[in-house]
C-alpha cells in the first residue's frame, strides 16, 4: 500500500509516519510538508491508495487544495488530520471528495479506526463534529443517523436500510465505484460515502465486500445482482 502523508510541522509529520508503518508494515510511505510538495508528488505519481493531509498548510488555500488533489488522484481515499474544529469546513471537505475528518487531538487506535474505515470504503467524521445543519437535505439526514449509531456503537442495531441506502448497496454489489455510483444516482461522492458508512454501521461490516454479503444474507439485494 502506498501512503502520503503531509503537515508542516515535522514532529507531528514523523509522528505520524512512525505510527502508520507500525500499522501498516507492507507500505510505501512518503512525506511532504505543504500543498506544493503535494501538488509535485501527485504529478509525478498518482496511484497512491492514501493521501493524509494537514488542512491548513502553506501552498494553497485549503479548498482550492483539496479540489486540486482529487483532481489529480480522482481514486484515491483522502483523510484531512487537522486542529481546525469547524463543521462547516467538515461539510465542505465532503463535498470536494474527503472521506475522514480526524482531529489531531484523536488517541491514535481513534485514528487508525478512521484510517481502517475510510480503507473499507466508509467515511469518518468525528463525533463532535456531527452536524444536523447541512444545505444537503440526503447528507443532512443520513448525518443525523450516523451520530445516532456512533452514540448507541455498543448497541446492537435493529434500524433497516432506508431505499436510498438500498440503491447505493446494488450498486456496490455491482462493483461500481463510488464516483459512478455518484453519477448514476445523481449524488456527490462527499454524499455517497456517508451513506456508505451508514450501511457499514447497519449491517455490522468493517467492509464493502462483507456488506453485499450481508445485504444478500437479509433479502436487501439479490444474489444473481451481485457481480463482486
Amino acid at each position: 500500500m502506498k501512503i502520503l502523508i503531509a503537515d508542516d510541522h515535522e514532529l507531528f509529520l514523523k509522528g505520524l509516519e512512525f505510527v502508520l508503518s507500525a500499522e501498516f508494515d507492507d507500505s510505501q510511505i512518503i512525506t511532504v510538508k505543504n500543498y506544493v510538495e503535494i501538488f509535485e508528488q501527485l504529478q509525478k505519481q498518482n496511484d497512491f491508495d492514501l493521501i493524509i493531509t494537514d488542512l491548513a498548510m502553506p501552498g494553497a488555500n485549503w479548498l482550492d487544495a483539496l479540489e486540486k488533489i482529487h483532481g489529480l488522484a480522482k481514486d484515491t481515499q483522502i483523510i484531512i488530520i487537522s486542529a481546525v474544529f469547524d463543521k462547516e469546513i467538515l461539510q465542505k471537505t465532503l463535498e470536494v471528495g474527503v472521506s475522514g475528518y480526524i482531529p489531531k487531538s484523536s488517541s491514535n487506535a481513534v485514528m487508525l479506526g478512521a484510517i481502517n474505515l475510510v480503507l473499507a470504503g466508509g467515511v469518518y467524521l468525528p463525533k463532535e463534529l456531527l452536524s444536523e445543519k447541512t444545505e444537503n437535505k440526503e447528507v443532512s439526514q443520513e448525518i443525523n443517523k450516523l451520530k445516532s449509531l456512533s452514540e448507541n456503537e455498543n448497541i446492537k442495531t435493529d434500524k433497516k436500510l432506508t431505499p436510498r441506502q438500498i440503491e447505493v448497496i446494488k450498486a456496490i454489489g455491482k462493483g461500481l465505484s463510488n464516483k459512478l455510483i455518484a453519477y448514476q444516482l445523481g449524488l456527490t461522492e462527499g454524499t455517497v460515502k456517508v451513506h456508505i458508512t451508514v450501511i457499514l454501521k447497519i449491517l455490522g461490516v468493517t467492509n464493502r465486500t462483507a456488506a453485499v454479503i450481508e445485504a444478500v444474507k437479509q433479502g436487501y439485494i439479490d444474489r444473481n445482482d451481485v457481480y463482486l
